[in-house]
């Protein structure tokens, strides 16, 4: 009885996490991803809600401490540039080269959306958590989270066109805003 409430406790705290990278996503997919990027974009929003907290579980308590400010205001500013960016070329821009999550681009949003993640992890020593069985549902849980955010996302585009670029934008905007002031 006792593993089944540890399982639940840990899928809780994977959907709560989770639940970032699905929030970016909605804003993320409405522009206009094809089903190869959504589905590469989900499993590397997986894997680095895999690593992180193992990463976060090896450097410890001190690290967090000296960076865990920094890292989550730059995280907040990387939204904040995706935002902004996607906001420009909606706006400004040329419809062929609007923002999308490529390359470095998909790196850092991969890691914006992970970061929280890595505190977590620093927990896991503290907790006596079955390390590798939760890091896995950590990563499950974000990654279908982020597949379902980016879909929901191209839908509304696909409904409001132009507008759900802007909508997409200001989401983003607003996230990293949030991630930076609160």
């Amino acid at each position: 009885m006792e593993y089944v409430s540890e399982m639940i406790s840990i899928m809780i705290m994977a959907f709560a996490l989770g639940m970032d990278a699905f929030s970016v996503s909605l804003g993320i997919g409405m522009n206009q991803l094809r089903r190869k990027q959504i589905f590469q974009m989900g499993l590397l929003v997986g894997f680095f809600h895999i690593w992180m907290p193992l990463l976060g579980m090896f450097l410890g308590e001190v690290l967090i401490k000296k960076i865990g400010f920094i890292a989550a205001v730059g995280s907040g500013f990387i939204l904040l540039a995706l935002g902004f960016h996607m906001l420009y070329t909606t706006l400004f821009g040329e419809k062929e080269h609007a923002a999308r999550p490529v390359g470095i681009g998909l790196l850092l949003f991969a890691f914006g959306v992970s970061i929280d993640s890595f505190s977590v992890g620093v927990s896991f020593g503290v907790m006596g958590l079955k390390v590798v069985l939760t890091t896995l549902i950590f990563g499950f849980f974000a990654m279908v989270l982020t597949w379902v955010g980016l879909l929901i996302g191209n839908k509304f585009h696909q409904v409001l066109d132009v507008y759900s670029k802007v909508i997409g934008s200001v989401i983003l905007i607003a996230f990293g805003l949030k991630i930076i002031f609160f």
